[in-house]
């Protein structure tokens, strides 16, 4: 989360929050950060590809395994559901903090729709570090009231403190 530095006295005040695989660069888009978008883009992309071609291996096993026609379809519409959940929890958590809770819940059907995971991912790799915005905004708001709480210290306390007593 955002804090004041303590161990850089040069740079007092909150530190913005790093984002995996960026770290902070998304702050001032610096160094290899468009190389990182691009790259983390590629790799959500190849691994969604791969999760699908897992899923036909597995499609493809129980059609071997003659199951019937009712659990080939249950297994496609649960993957289609689960994945479709997943890309609209994991878009929505791009822009507005998740409940712990109810994400700690929501685990299995994120981790059966992996792809919708990987998808959505992809997608906003392709304008910003995902997450990007949501760290922005509360980073400017905690430079903002750091900036204001140290404006209000500049002041010598002593001379108030005396004001302030008679007799």
């Amino acid at each position: 989360m955002i804090g004041p530095v303590s161990d850089a006295p040069t740079n007092p005040g909150p530190r913005p929050e790093a984002i995996r695989f960026f770290g902070t660069s998304w702050v001032d888009h610096s160094g290899s950060y468009l190389v990182t978008r691009v790259g983390a883009a590629l790799g959500a992309l190849a691994l969604a590809v791969a999760g699908c071609f897992v899923l036909r291996f597995a499609y493809e096993g129980l059609a071997l395994a003659d199951v019937g026609a009712f659990v080939e379809g249950l297994l496609i519409v649960m993957f289609a559901v689960c994945s479709a959940f997943a890309f609209t929890r994991t878009w929505s958590s791009f822009s507005q903090r998740p409940d712990p809770e109810k994400q700690a819940s929501l685990r299995g059907f994120l981790t059966i729709g992996f792809v919708g995971v990987l998808l959505a991912y992809a997608l906003r790799c392709l304008t910003e570090a995902p997450g990007e915005k949501l760290r922005r905004q509360e980073y400017e708001t905690a430079v903002e009231q750091y900036e204001r709480r140290a404006g209000r210290r500049t002041r010598n306390p002593a001379k108030k403190k005396g004001q302030g007593r008679k007799g």
